[in-house]
């Protein structure tokens, strides 16, 4: 059973940063590809960012190019999302999710996710 388990969330202020971490079970880690999803208060899903199987390969959202960086262990299982300058919309509970593929992440047709780390961003 695939087990996915987000962690880093919080409250930040404009500006600051944090790392969330996705630890990874149940299934071959280093076979697919991994990505992050977000949820704002009151909206829908919105995709962050994904990452090759092997981690040679990233995509990121307009939204959050040049201030997130995505990466992963595979030695550990663990997927990172760092975000810096952090901004009020970039509020939202962050799901890690994995995926056949990239653009499937992409798409938000993940075919699983974790229960999510929410982001709080307020002064």
């Amino acid at each position: 059973e695939v087990h996915l388990v987000e962690s880093g969330g919080g409250l930040v202020q404009p500006g600051g940063s944090l790392k969330l971490s996705c630890a990874a079970s149940g299934f071959t880690f280093d076979d697919y590809p991994m990505g992050w999803i977000r949820q704002p208060p009151g909206k829908g899903m919105e995709w962050v960012s994904s990452i090759s199987s092997s981690g040679d390969s990233t995509a990121y959202a307009p939204s959050v190019r040049g201030h997130a960086t995505i990466s992963r262990d595979n030695g550990k299982n663990m997927v990172y999302l760092q975000m810096n300058y952090l901004e009020p919309d970039d509020a939202a509970m962050y799901y890690c999710a994995t995926a056949r593929s990239m653009p499937a992440i992409q798409a938000l047709r993940p075919d699983s996710i974790g229960q999510g780390t929410r982001v709080t961003v307020s002064s």
